[in-house]
């Protein structure tokens, strides 16, 4: 994941967009296939990394990496780090995070009507 210039106008463009529409901001912080799959398996309590990793096998470790800061950055999750040897780390979703509990069943259900529907299939 390149980061877009900030002097550039597709930079521009987009923050724009996103001070303009609030669903569009909102959907560039839970935006990609990953961030909200992270966002579905915590809805239903912390995880550690290696297990998120088991409920998300195709993505890559970069990826993931990436994607978990982008989602601490955003305050969706939270990060925390035990003193043990060896370190362990968890992951749970944020008071914020948790407010998107009715967005995500909604897209679940929507997405499965979607499925049925003739034209996707």
């Amino acid at each position: 994941m390149t980061k877009i210039k900030a002097s550039s106008t597709n930079f521009s463009n987009k923050k724009k967009l996103e001070n303009d529409c609030p669903e569009v901001f909102a959907a560039n912080v839970i935006g990609g296939q990953w961030a909200l799959a992270i966002c579905c398996y915590l809805i239903n309590g912390s995880l550690r990394y290696t297990e998120i990793r088991k409920c998300l096998p195709d993505i890559t470790e970069r990826m993931l990496t990436l994607q978990l800061r982008k989602l601490e950055d955003s305050a969706v999750i939270k990060r925390t780090v035990y003193a043990e040897v060896p370190a362990r780390v968890i992951y749970e979703l944020t008071e914020l995070g948790y407010q998107l509990r009715p967005i995500i069943e909604e897209l679940g259900k929507w997405g499965e009507k979607l499925k049925q529907a003739p034209e996707f299939q």
